[in-house]
């Protein structure tokens, strides 16, 4: 249930504009501090996977790993992706707090 509410948020920002994704998007709006939430696939390489963990330590970013490339591009509406930035704060909280019951 609290995956299928994080999904309709995720859907919801990313038809507000308000999520970018692709790890080249997702880098810059995580290193220019606009991000507030990075997802990144399960089934993506163990080398973007360190590579975000890093980054978001660093720039204090909370990550989150969801199942796979095909769930999190269909969260968004679009092809597989390996990673999302989430850049409004509201629905990240929102999305934190369904992905954190789910834990």
């Amino acid at each position: 249930m609290s995956q299928n509410k994080a999904m309709s948020l995720i859907s919801l920002a990313t038809r507000a504009g308000k999520t970018v994704s692709g790890e080249f998007c997702t880098e810059k709006e995580v290193k220019s501090g606009k991000a507030a939430l990075v997802i990144v696939a399960g089934d993506a390489s163990d080398n973007t996977k360190k590579k975000f963990q890093n980054m978001c330590d660093f720039y204090e970013v909370p990550m989150y790993v969801c199942e796979d490339k095909d769930t999190l591009g269909h969260m968004m509406g679009k092809e597989m992706r390996a990673s999302l930035a989430v850049l409004d704060e509201g629905f990240a909280k929102g999305i934190r707090k369904h992905l954190d019951t789910q834990r």
